[in-house]
Parts: structure tokens; C-alpha cells; sequence
């Protein structure tokens, strides 16, 4: 709050006032000793005199009261009312206006209709049928016997693409013989197709196709491991469409399709596998006469089988409990045929795939590399240069 301050008269320095305390001069009176030299000299005996002189002025009981008369006013102003609302619901007995519907009479026909009532059509929420629900896709057990040879690495990096693009699940066995390189390793890897690196150990060098126990190894693998789904023989230098591994899913047993391939003459195409009326077997295409002894005229890329067949003899009732193994025993051309005969009895448990097998799904291309070399490593250290001459 603001004050004047003001000097003191001369005539009021000798003055008493009434509550009994009494000032003199401050140089004779309120100093000790009467000595005003050492107040003049001591700056902080100043301040507290000037303390002294302004809480015993009268002036500051005047704006004391003010101040506490204006507080007075103001604390009544803000707890006195000044209207009155009725604020209490419940003292009332306040409810809430019970919402009926207007009645209304509806004249139809002459008829009167006193009641309406809702139903929900029931046909609208019942679940589709079971046929409609998605079934989970079958595994599919792609079996790949691969050794050292000209373009190995072509061949394996080529496969490895058309599965990439294949549906999952799907499981991509590779077989190596004697030892399981790192260059094969690696390629699987590269792909980003599930696999699994299967080793035979079977000496073959005395076989004339080694990739019999090496598909023999697969099939040990997979009975051992009781591997559930569909089992696809694909050698890595065919040629497969996409078609083809959807087309395996829908094999329950034993399914078979036709295979182009070139002869051994190299200047002709053609055709072997079954004849087939819608699914049903009742062919079979060849072309070889001294094949002509088979019981099935089928390719090694074309049939696959459940693999349950393997570690599963009860639930397709076979006669037989022996291992199913290809035989290396047999003439080359019907490793085919003896191990389809230890699969099936006959045409009637097999399917045919697509319907009426009437597309080509796969190629057998008989391309040898025997006369090409490979560095070892698959790597080539140096450049090759080649020089032409200009004609």
C-alpha cells in the first residue's frame, strides 16, 4: 500500500504521545550515551530508526483499517446469496417421462392388426458350408539327386527359382554324393526355398546312374522323419511349369501325367505317360519299342505319391511292409516301372493330372554334360579370351 513519508517537524520531536511512550531528539534521546556522532556514522542505525518511526506513526493504522474493512466487505459480498435455484433433483421426487409408443389401429383389407412382430430372416446368418472353408495346403516333398558336372550350378539355380515361386509349404531335398559341397550349400541357401541337404553314402562309382540311391536316400530320410505330403522326383535338368506343383496338391494316392521329351536322337519329340478319361487311367503313350516290356510307361518326372505310403503301410493297406526302394539291379529305362509296382497295384488307384491329361506340365530334355569339366570350386580364376578372325 502506498504512504508518504515525511520529515518530522522540529516542533514534534519533544512531543509525547498518549499510549506512554515518549520520543525525544534522536541525537539526546533515543541514543545511547545521548551521542549523535555514532548515528550519524552507522548507516544501519538509520534503517532501523526510519523502522522504528514509521510503524509508530499514526498514518499506518489508517490504511491498516482500510485495508481490513474493504477484506470485510468483500469476504460478505461472496458468502451472502443473491438468487436461489432449486438445484436438488431428488428432493423433488424427479422421474423421468415413461416413452410409449402411439397407438395406431392399421386397417388392412378390412382386417385389424393389433400387434406387429419382428423376426429375423435365420437363412441370411447360417455359416457356409463346409466345402467352402479353405483347407490347408499339402506339403509338397520335391526329392533332387545332383552331382559334378559342366553346369551343375545352372541346373540347381535354375530349379531353385521355379520353387521360389511355388505356394509353401513346401520342402526341397537335395542330394549329394560321397561328401556335400560348399558351392551346393550355398546356392540352397541363395534360393530362399526350405531345403534340406541330405548326404548318400553309398559308393555308386560302379553304377551306371548313381542318382537311384541317392533318391533312395531321400526316401530314408523322409520315412525316417515321417515326413507328411506329397513326394515329387525332379531332377535338376528338366524343365517344370508352375502348373505342375499346384497340380500335385490335389493327389490323394498316386498321381501320373504325360512328359515331353526329346529322343535320344535328339531330332524328335515325344510323348510318354498315361491316357487318361477325365482322371482315370486307361493308357499309356510310348514311343520305345524295347521299353515295351514295362508295366507302367512312365518317366522318373512323371508320377508322385503320398509319402504316408513310406511309414504309413496300414492306412493304404499294403500287402507288404518292406522298405519302397528304386533297384539298381534292373535294366536302365525301368527303375520307373519297378518302383511304381511297389507303390500301386494297378491303374485303378491312380489319378491322372491335369483332367483328361491333356497339357504338357514338364520336359525331359536329355541334355549330358559328360564332356564338359568344371573348375573346381565352380569358380573360374582367370578370364577366358577368345579370338575371332575377321572374315
Amino acid at each position: 500500500m502506498a504512504s508518504i513519508r515525511r520529515t518530522l517537524s522540529p516542533a514534534y520531536h519533544d512531543r509525547s504521545y498518549q499510549n506512554g511512550a515518549g520520543f525525544s531528539s534522536p541525537s539526546n534521546k533515543f541514543l545511547p550515551n545521548g551521542s549523535s556522532k555514532h548515528f550519524s556514522s552507522s548507516s544501519h542505525l538509520r534503517f532501523l530508526f526510519n523502522a522504528v518511526n514509521i510503524v509508530y506513526r499514526k498514518g499506518w493504522r489508517r490504511s491498516f483499517c482500510r485495508c481490513l474493512f474493504f477484506f470485510v466487505i468483500g469476504f460478505v459480498f461472496g458468502i451472502a446469496p443473491f438468487g436461489y435455484s432449486d438445484t436438488d433433483v431428488r428432493a423433488k421426487g424427479f422421474t423421468f417421462p415413461e416413452l410409449k409408443p402411439p397407438h395406431a389401429n392399421l386397417r388392412f383389407d378390412d382386417q385389424i392388426v393389433t400387434s406387429v412382430s419382428l423376426s429375423v430372416n435365420t437363412k441370411l446368418l447360417e455359416p457356409k458350408e463346409s466345402t467352402d472353408i479353405m483347407e490347408p495346403l499339402k506339403q509338397l516333398i520335391v526329392v533332387t539327386p545332383t552331382y559334378n558336372r559342366g553346369f551343375q550350378a545352372y541346373f540347381l539355380n535354375r530349379l531353385g527359382q521355379v520353387l521360389r515361386l511355388v505356394k509353401p509349404p513346401l520342402v526341397w531335398i537335395v542330394v549329394e554324393e560321397k561328401a556335400a559341397s560348399h558351392e551346393t550349400a550355398e546356392i540352397l541357401r541363395k534360393t530362399g526355398v526350405m531345403y534340406r541337404h541330405v548326404l548318400c553314402a553309398f559308393n555308386s562309382s560302379s553304377v551306371k546312374d548313381p542318382r537311384v540311391h541317392q533318391r533312395n536316400a531321400a526316401l530314408e530320410h523322409i520315412e525316417r522323419h515321417k515326413l507328411d505330403g506329397i513326394v515329387f522326383f525332379a531332377d535338376d535338368d528338366n524343365v517344370y511349369t508352375l502348373e505342375l506343383f499346384e497340380s500335385l496338391r490335389t493327389i490323394s494316392r498316386f498321381g501320373t501325367w504325360p512328359v515331353a521329351m526329346l529322343a535320344q536322337s535328339k531330332n524328335k519329340a515325344i510323348l510318354e505317360g498315361p491316357v487318361c478319361n477325365a482322371s482315370q487311367v486307361i493308357g499309356w503313350h510310348t514311343n520305345d519299342k524295347s521299353k515295351r516290356l514295362r508295366r507302367f510307361y512312365v518317366d522318373m518326372s512323371g508320377f508322385a505319391f503320398n509319402s504316408s505310403i513310406l511309414w504309413d503301410p496300414k492306412r493304404w493297406a499294403r500287402p507288404f511292409s518292406n522298405p519302397i526302394r528304386q533297384l539298381d539291379t534292373v535294366k536302365e529305362g525301368f527303375q520307373e516301372s519297378t518302383f511304381i509296382e511297389q507303390v500301386v497295384e494297378d491303374e485303378s488307384q491312380m489319378e491322372g493330372i491335369p483332367h483328361g491329361c491333356s497339357r504338357i506340365m514338364n520336359w525331359h530334355l536329355h541334355l549330358e554334360m559328360d564332356n564338359l569339366f568344371y573348375p573346381k570350386g565352380w569358380l573360374l580364376e582367370k578370364n577366358l579370351e577368345v579370338i575371332l578372325p575377321i572374315k
